[in-house]
């Protein structure tokens, strides 16, 4: 019975199905989808390894940065000479590049001549090399009848690593493919060819760029699809490369935009985290290689390796009796004797079986039909198991691209080239797969580059000549809008002068000095309750302050902020005025004291001229109020004649003040030192204490006071000068600087964008300062800029869209925003999706500096006109140095991420001999405006 069963085991296994046979002794080389996301979850780990500073020097892989920023996008143009170094032969080309068309469309003329090099130059030395790829560079500019007389500029694709300080420089780490070229490792290859170069003579050559060829085939197909920033190469060697975000890459400086990044993949493994997944196979081609132990994954999977693969394994079957009945032929022992092409043709579909047996006796073997199953089956498994490693290597590329914009799904192109991919019949379609099954969630398109890395190199420089240009052309846009110091101090100067114009009692102004008749600032002394309405931009606001001692109580919880309608802003007056009177007895009845006679502070946020603490004549509107019936009228008593037609309650209205002045009221409160408001938000605003001899308009108001001051100084006294300034009479003057420039005195520094903005507005020459200032117009005057750039062609592929044609759609938060230090520039450019603006990379970095030059000029502007005012309060108290405080309200000053910073700057420079403090204002204009009718009835009291 035992022996029947010998006999029956004996020649089930002569029946058996060869390519089982085959699983069962490569089952190693077998990879599941569970294995290769482990190998990718790998993968992903060693680049970020890669790309960060602290652990380069022990990565793997090394990440290695290109310095090209930008994927082509249809622009470029220009003729460009390629030299494509990486094998036993090179190319050198004329490349041709037409504007506005892709490669299917003829964009792209090439001329090329392949020229090959000695065996005895690869290993040879460097200089050797370099003198023969200059020769034939000059023997092909004569044969193309191309003049040596003109300068052309040169790309190189250089297929070995390199480690790379700039487009045009490149450190050769190390060679591979055969070459062992000497005295060239470590070495600027650019720098040895354009030392071979001067050697020849003849030709005048700039090298413009150097690149990868994974590089160039990436800039190859990103011509034609611009979703394509992945490279692949799987041919004789392996690699890819993608575009990485700037900042993620800790070996260049910058963490704006992005950068292709050459992964050099071929490494991955020579750490040993592919330990668990070589076979003995692997392991057997590694120690006969020109390197052991290095470019471990790029032995797994390129075509040098595969036919060497192969052969090995059909080698220790054919040893172990499971081959060819146990005859091994001294071809099958010699190394190199089965090549990737043999593997490509035994698979291929209709002929396969035949060409694996054509080969099979090429190496003197008599193989039978299962043999040549057997045979097949193994090349199908080892080219099977390179391109499930290569799929794992690209899903932790494009999952780190996903990761790194925040994104659910992906849509990218991965260009590809190599021999091995083209030409192996399954190989494309077996990755293609297994990319989908390992990353459902990213749509790739895979792109073959057409004559690839040396049009693509050309391309690099194309693309680094467009950025140059685009570059000169945005910075010359962007001039106009960056101010010089010495412009700074002429528009301090300016500002000075219409202050000094603006306080005497006859003659023009622009800037208004309108006097507040507030005549100090709270002592800590105020107490009660009072009601604090404010008007001022698109709410109005009704507060109930609790003075304690000059301190807040509970201001914030008792207030309600009402919307107010544009057609309520550009109606009637007495629409406008009945309408804050339904507000401010709403609030009573919310607060429960619609029947107690409270007094009030009414902050009102316009131009007024006063002639009194309780009165206020409008002088114009700004910030796109039009009720009519208003201008030329008492502001007050058209809100008194609304409370009396409303017949609900009553108020005691003790004062009116700007939104400035209740803001400095306000920060005093904190700061004694205080005596400066400032407002920058929706408009922009300054007031300050005058001394009141220097205020021409008010004479009888000035004799008064300074008879009051003079009682209160001490006859015979010696005071420092900073005591003597406590008894002078002082008022605070609303210089209503918005108006600076309105005759013409700013006319050098406005732009032709603020004059676009000024004649669109609601008040065309009017407020020239503040709209050069506040957050009403800068994202109009950067609406303007894009608009500009667009039409030029510099932005958005010159696309200029419905919405970038629409006025006060970038709305000035947009600009806090996009500049925001924490906002990546894939956020950006979300920005500008939700405004319609559908932008690359290189739009949003534009964009953000279009922002960037807009606030910082508005920034330096208000600080000028600040270090006017503090230098004039020091002069004004004859002191060599003065410490003061601005109390600050608005939301571009407390909102903007970079305004602050630079206004304070600003004034510091401007103004060396003033140590200015800011203190943004907590509870606003309207606390200030109690605080003032707490001042001025303390006052009437007494």
């Amino acid at each position: 019975m035992f022996a029947v069963h010998l006999v029956v085991s004996f020649f089930s296994k002569l029946q058996e199905d060869p390519t089982k046979k085959v699983d069962r002794f490569m089952y190693a080389m077998h990879l599941h989808d569970d294995q290769l996301s482990d190998i990718s979850a790998r993968f992903q780990a060693e680049m970020k390894k890669g790309l960060s500073a602290e652990s380069n020097a022990a990565a793997a892989v090394k990440m290695l940065p290109t310095h090209v920023h930008s994927t082509p996008d249809g622009s470029e143009k220009g003729h460009f000479l390629a030299l494509d170094l990486g094998g036993s032969k090179f190319k050198v080309l004329q490349v041709k590049v037409r504007e506005g068309t892709g490669v299917r469309r003829g964009g792209v003329e090439m001329e090329e001549k392949t020229y090959p090099i000695p065996e005895e130059l690869l290993t040879g030395s460097g200089k050797e090399l370099f003198d023969h790829v200059s020769e034939s560079l000059k023997d092909f500019l004569h044969e193309k009848k191309i003049s040596v007389e003109k300068k052309h500029p040169l790309a190189l694709t250089f297929s070995f690593p390199c480690e790379q300080s700039a487009l045009n420089q490149g450190l050769l780490l190390n060679w591979s493919k055969n070459f062992r070229a000497r005295g060239v490792q470590g070495k600027d290859v650019v720098q040895a060819l354009r030392e071979a170069v001067n050697r020849t003579g003849g030709m005048d050559v700039e090298v413009l760029a150097m690149v990868n060829d994974t590089v160039a085939t990436m800039m190859t197909c990103g011509f034609d699809d611009r979703y394509c920033e992945v490279g692949l190469i799987v041919g004789s060697g392996t690699n890819a490369c993608y575009m990485e975000e700037l900042h993620h890459i800790d070996l260049v400086e910058g963490d704006e935009g992005r950068m292709c990044v050459n992964t050099e993949w071929g490494a991955f493994g020579d750490d040993g985290a592919l330990n668990d997944y070589i076979t003995e196979f692997d392991r057997e081609v590694d120690a006969a290689s020109n390197n052991p132990g290095k470019q471990i994954l790029e032995k797994m999977v390129s075509g040098m390796y595969l036919g060497e693969l192969v052969r090995l394994v059909v080698l220790k079957m054919a040893k172990l009796g499971l081959l060819f009945e146990g005859q091994v032929s001294d071809a099958l022992r010699t190394k190199g004797k089965i090549t990737t092409a043999h593997v490509a043709a035994m698979e291929e579909y209709k002929h396969g079986l035949k060409n694996t047996r054509n080969i099979l006796v090429d190496l003197d073997l008599s193989p039978t039909p299962d043999d040549c199953i057997a045979v097949q089956r193994v090349s199908t498994i080892v080219s099977f198991r390179s391109s499930n490693l290569v799929a794992a290597g690209l899903a932790a590329i494009l999952t780190q691209i996903r990761q790194n914009r925040h994104l659910r799904t992906l849509r990218i192109t991965v260009g590809v080239d190599g021999t091995v991919y083209k030409t192996h019949p399954r190989y494309a379609n077996r990755l293609h797969k297994v990319v989908q099954r390992l990353i459902p969630e990213c749509h790739v398109r895979f792109v073959l580059s057409d004559r690839g890395s040396s049009k693509g190199a050309a391309l690099v420089t194309a693309v680094a000549q467009r950025l140059a240009s685009q570059r000169r052309q945005v910075d010359e846009t962007l001039l106009p809008l960056r101010l010089s110091g010495e412009q700074l101090l002429l528009v301090k100067k300016r500002m000075r002068g219409a202050l000094e114009a603006g306080l005497k009692s006859k003659g023009p102004s622009a800037v208004k000095m309108l006097p507040s008749y507030v005549y100090q600032t709270p002592d800590g002394t105020e107490h009660g309750k009072y009601l604090a309405l404010g008007l001022g931009g698109t709410n109005f606001r009704a507060l109930l302050v609790d003075l304690k001692k000059g301190l807040l109580q509970n201001s914030r919880l008792n207030h309600k902020i009402y919307p107010t309608p544009v057609e309520i802003m550009q109606g009637s007056g007495e629409e406008l005025f009945d309408h804050i009177a339904q507000c401010v007895g709403d609030f009573l009845d919310y607060m429960g004291m619609k029947s107690a006679r409270l007094p009030a502070g009414f902050t009102f946020s316009f131009p007024c001229e006063q002639a009194g603490i309780d009165t206020g004549t409008l002088v114009s509107w700004t910030k796109r109020f039009k009720a009519t019936d208003c201008e030329g009228h008492n502001v007050v008593g058209m809100l008194r004649e609304a409370i009396k037609r409303r017949n609900e309650f009553d108020l005691d209205i003790v004062s009116v003040v700007n939104d400035t002045v209740g803001t400095m009221m306000s920060c005093a409160c904190e700061d004694p030192q205080c005596e400066i408001g400032l407002i920058a938000g929706t408009g922009t605003n300054v007031c300050y204490m005058e001394e009141l001899k220097n205020i021409e308009k008010i004479e009888q108001e000035k004799g008064q006071m300074e008879r009051e001051g003079e009682e209160k100084q001490d006859d015979g006294a010696e005071r420092e000068k900073k005591e003597e300034h406590a008894g002078i009479p002082k008022m605070c003057i609303n210089t209503e600087w918005g108006g600076l420039g309105d005759d013409g005195f700013l006319d050098d520094i406005i732009t032709h964008y603020d004059s676009e903005v000024d004649q669109n507005s609601l008040n065309p020459g009017k407020q020239r300062f503040e709209k050069l200032i506040s957050g009403m117009y800068l994202g109009e005057v950067v609406r303007q800029v894009l608009l500009n750039l667009t039409r030029g062609g510099l932005l958005f592929r010159g696309q200029v869209t419905e919405a970038l044609k629409t006025p006060g759609i970038f709305h000035t938060k947009y600009l806090s925003q996009i500049e925001s230090d924490r906002l990546a520039l894939l956020q950006v450019r979300s920005v500008l999706q939700q405004l319609g603006l559908d932008s690359t990379c290189d739009d949003s970095i534009i964009v953000k500096e279009v922002c960037g030059a807009v606030s910082h000029r508005a920034a330096q502007l208000c600080g000028a006109g600040l270090a006017a005012v503090v230098d004039k309060i020091r002069e004004n108290r004859g002191l060599d140095h003065l410490d003061i405080t601005v109390g600050v309200d608005g939301s571009l000053y407390k909102l903007h991420p970079h305004f602050s910073g630079v206004l304070q700057q600003t004034v510091k420079m401007l103004a060396p001999q003033c140590t200015v403090s800011f203190l943004p204002s907590e509870g606003g204009s309207g606390t200030g405006a109690a605080l003032t009718a707490a001042v001025a009835r303390k006052k009437l009291e007494k």
